[in-house]
């Protein structure tokens, strides 16, 4: 599939969508639900960039994680480079969760 996403919300909408198909094997939830992902920039010529962190520094995770990211939103029709930046500044705390992670993982 060669197609351009031309519209950028709807390209947004489909780079969340592959995100949430990405999870953490430690916790039952998804990536973009944790508040794993701080940044989605993307052009409608298909160049994504992708700022994200890690629940820790000391994630197990952390070797496969981000390409996992990169797979997930290479895989979206139209995308032609995925750029995966690591950081730990500001560093993930509970409060970057979503409302309906709290509720999968019992916290409300």
């Amino acid at each position: 599939m060669t197609n351009n996403i031309q519209d950028p919300a709807a390209l947004q909408e489909a780079i969340i969508r592959a995100l949430k198909e990405v999870y953490d094997p430690e916790i039952p939830v998804d990536i973009y639900e944790l508040g794993l992902i701080y940044h989605i920039e993307a052009t409608p010529g298909g160049e994504v960039k992708i700022l994200m962190t890690l629940t820790s520094a000391f994630c197990p995770a952390a070797q496969h994680l981000p390409d996992d990211v990169k797979k997930a939103v290479q895989s979206i029709p139209g995308v032609k480079n995925v750029e995966v930046e690591v950081t730990f500044d500001p560093p993930w705390d509970m409060s970057r969760m979503s409302e309906n992670a709290r509720i999968q993982l019992g916290l409300l």
